[in-house]
């Protein structure tokens, strides 16, 4: 699930329940578990999220571009073995579809920070079903992701 609107004037239940699930800014993503408990907070904070079901070739994609180890270090590929346990991002993409979260993985940060999407997003306002961007969306979550992999407009105005 990704966030997708700011912190200015939401409710304190809605606040918490995103505290609780480790969105605490836009643009930030984390891979849950389907069950019943999120299910109920995904509801609760649908106006401020947007979530679906993840393939694991898009995971592996956002884990490779942007998992980083403690201490904000990037990942190398080379050093996953001893850093993560695992020896690719594919095996660690296989781990959390198998329904475990990134809190599981011991130095690991939970939380991955993307870019805004590649041409911007639908109203915020809306439902996905209403031709918005909030809420729950399928399988086209990994077209999301992969808009918001790649690197944007630079707000220096280099790009």
């Amino acid at each position: 699930m990704i966030r997708i609107r700011g912190r200015t004037g939401i409710r304190e239940p809605i606040e918490d329940t995103l505290r609780k699930l480790r969105l605490t800014r836009i643009n930030h993503m984390v891979v849950v578990p389907e069950s019943k408990e999120f299910k109920g907070m995904l509801n609760l904070a649908k106006d401020y999220i947007t979530w679906g079901e993840i393939s694991k070739e898009t995971l592996a994609l956002a884990l490779r571009e942007r998992a980083l180890l403690r201490g904000r270090k990037k990942i190398k590929e080379d050093e996953m073995k001893e850093s993560l346990g695992y020896g690719s991002f594919e095996e660690v993409a296989d781990y959390l579809i198998s329904g475990k979260t990134l809190t599981s993985l011991k130095n690991i940060v939970p939380v991955l920070r993307l870019n805004p999407p590649k041409g911007g997003l639908e109203s915020i306002r809306k439902s996905y079903k209403s031709g918005g961007t909030s809420g729950y969306r399928g399988d086209a979550i990994n077209v999301l992701i992969k808009k918001m992999l790649k690197e944007g407009v630079d707000l220096n105005g280099k790009n």
